[in-house]
């Protein structure tokens, strides 16, 4: 199984877990709280991901591919941040 496929079949089975406890009754967050969490935790693996692509890059020696996923995985790192500090304030005040 790839690093791809396992990180996907780790997604599923997580969102999976929660989907089955928020159809229990048993919420825990909110569902805006678990939204963010999903979305943060799928650009925490794509960053980490990115890592791998570049390096596949690098070794084929395309310049512009390094360059272009640099650019994409420093955006996400953006992103990521913004989505972290959204997330920080819905669960402080239960919403933005």
């Amino acid at each position: 199984m790839s690093l791809g496929e396992r990180v996907s079949q780790n997604s599923y089975e997580a969102n999976a877990e929660a989907k089955i406890m928020a159809s229990n009754g048993n919420n825990v967050i909110s569902d805006l709280e678990y939204d963010l969490l999903s979305v943060l935790k799928n650009k925490a693996e794509a960053i980490q991901v990115y890592s791998e692509y570049i390096q596949d890059a690098q070794q084929a020696g395309s310049q512009p591919c390094v360059e272009l996923l640099q650019k994409l995985q420093q955006e996400d790192m953006k992103q990521a941040q913004e989505i972290r500090q959204h997330l920080q304030e819905v669960m402080q005040k239960g919403k933005m």
